[in-house]
């Protein structure tokens, strides 16, 4: 695969899933544009990023407007017109639903669901023409208690990435990966009780997945021999979910 002259925005780009999806992208050519929200990582991925290819790292939150926009205003002007946008940006809070304040519930969908509304709007409003793939999750199709807004943000997604499939063809191919349990900063084997740890691993395969795992399906959304797939939900969870 060769995606050398494209440029992509990976948002969250700066650890975790992100980070492996924009390595793997600035990998094959790409020029890449990561977008962090104040996060110290972020220049360590820079630096890695531009050991393969050209980037920009961004402070920007997802969920605020004018912050997304000039994201765009600084990949547009720095790397050139972006074609491939991952929405990889979230956060997660988990507590019982009884116990679940409303603005903790607004601002876990105010990242995971209207950032990827947002960038995905920025990308169109700018003529973007070429991939958009969005990070949701297995949760968002299986649920999960004690993560109410989790759950409901990753569902939304992948409702929103079919909609656009719809709106967006031909010009525009839009999927979506749903992975599962991947060992992260946010989720990691280490941070959990014996109880979580045991639903995460109750899978075919039994394990973690890893960050370059969730990536190797992004590259082949992002590249040419993904043309003919749009408004999919690509499960890569170890068997956790199948369809």
């Amino acid at each position: 695969m060769n995606l050398s002259g494209k440029v992509a925005v990976v948002t969250g780009g700066s650890r975790g899933i992100g980070r492996a999806i924009a390595l793997a992208l600035a990998g094959q050519g790409a020029r890449v544009a990561i977008c962090h929200h104040a996060d110290p990582a972020a220049a360590a991925t820079l630096a890695e990023i531009k050991a393969l290819s050209d980037g920009i790292a961004v402070d920007a939150d997802v969920s605020d407007e004018a912050q997304v926009e000039a994201l765009f205003d600084a990949a547009n002007a720095q790397l050139g017109a972006v074609e491939i946008l991952v929405n990889n940006a979230g956060i997660l809070r988990e507590s019982p639903l009884a116990e679940t304040e409303a603005a903790d519930f607004d601002r876990v969908i105010a990242v995971n669901l209207r950032g990827t509304f947002l960038a995905a709007r920025e990308f169109v409003r700018r003529g973007g023409a070429g991939r958009i793939i969005n990070i949701a999750s297995d949760l968002g199709l299986l649920g999960r208690e004690h993560m109410v807004a989790y759950t409901a943000s990753k569902g939304g997604i992948i409702s929103l990435t079919r909609t656009l499939a719809r709106e967006l063809a031909p010009h525009v191919l839009v999927n979506a990966i749903a992975p599962g349990s991947v060992e992260t900063d946010m989720t990691s084997p280490g941070s959990m009780s014996p109880e979580q740890l045991a639903k995460d691993m109750d899978t075919p395969l039994a394990r973690f997945g890893q960050p370059e795992e969730i990536a190797a399906m992004a590259l082949f959304l992002a590249g040419p021999d993904s043309r003919f797939i749009t408004g999919q939900c690509f499960g890569v969870n170890g068997g956790s979910v199948m369809h």
